[in-house]
């Protein structure tokens, strides 16, 4: 952990010192975690996904910007209803739902097909506004952009053969390119392996990338990468056909390559400087037209 000898600021304290955070005006506006992204801390959050979509592309992923309103098919197939339905916005006169992550349109890009099996595994990253209703969470991480209702995200698919090797070595490509990201950044950051107890429906296996983030004391998870085998699969008629001719499930996987605002939590508060600034990490500064700190 970088070390400070000032008395180092939170992000809500930085944001609006640095005049590129309003949250009070986010809440007059929409209600409690809502928020106001402005000036540079625009340009810093557009950085910081533009980075995760050129290394995905780097790395031969094929980007897509795709649908934020899904039929309740998409939610279902991917596992997000009916257990998380309270989670979600629903736009009940043309029953459509808000996503809370592009995995559901991505993974579901190739629902009630049969794909060949030389053309897997197919690697995507989907770009998409992300809104979550966090139902049952009241009083929990009220204060700065930790959980909130709408957020933007760069998200990583894999969908391959119905084979656990396969899946094991895609888990790790996926968990891998995360993995770069934070080290592009420069932020510290730990692999949790995460116990069976704690998997979310239909998954098998399942690490969380946790970043440290001084306001907290502690790390907050900013990535989770999930092996589903056939579960999701099976819910959207997802198949493939094989070398004899035999037609099975695939094999889909997800990860986050970046989430904002909340990676912007560590980035303001591990780069701030005595004097109220924040020097920009050297990979975003490309994207900022060369901007080296946000100064008050």
């Amino acid at each position: 952990m970088p070390a400070l000898d000032f008395e180092p600021r939170d992000h809500v304290d930085l944001g609006e010192s640095l005049d590129i955070l309003d949250i009070a005006r986010g809440v007059k506006l929409a209600g409690t975690r809502n928020y106001i992204l402005k000036n540079e801390g625009v340009l810093l959050e557009l950085a910081v996904l533009r980075l995760a979509l050129d290394l995905m592309v780097e790395r031969g992923f094929s980007p897509m910007i795709v649908p934020h309103l899904v039929k309740e098919e998409a939610m279902t197939g991917t596992g997000y209803f009916p257990l998380g339905r309270e989670q979600a916005y629903a736009v009940e006169k043309d029953e459509l739902f808000l996503i809370g992550t592009s995995e559901v349109s991505v993974t579901s890009f190739h629902m009630g097909e049969i794909l060949d099996e030389k053309d897997l595994p197919r690697h995507y990253c989907g770009y998409s506004f992300c809104f979550r209703r966090e139902a049952g969470t009241y009083g929990k991480d009220t204060r700065g952009l930790y959980r909130i209702h709408q957020f933007q995200k760069v998200e990583q698919v894999s969908v391959c053969v119905a084979d656990e090797e396969v899946s094991v070595r895609e888990h790790a490509l996926l968990l891998g390119n995360a993995e770069a990201l934070l080290q592009r950044l420069e932020l510290p950051y730990r692999v949790v392996n995460v116990c069976s107890g704690d998997l979310g429906q239909g998954q098998v296996r399942k690490n969380d990338l946790e970043t440290w983030m001084p306001s907290r004391g502690a790390y907050g998870e900013t990535h989770s990468c999930s092996t589903f085998h056939d579960f999701q699969a099976r819910r959207l008629g997802l198949r493939y056909r094989d070398a004899d001719g035999q037609v099975r499930f695939c094999h889909t996987l997800n990860n986050t390559v970046a989430a904002s605002p909340r990676i912007l939590i560590p980035i303001l508060e591990l780069n701030q400087q005595a004097d109220g600034s924040v020097v920009i990490p050297k990979a975003l500064r490309p994207y900022m037209g060369g901007m080296e700190r946000i100064g008050p």
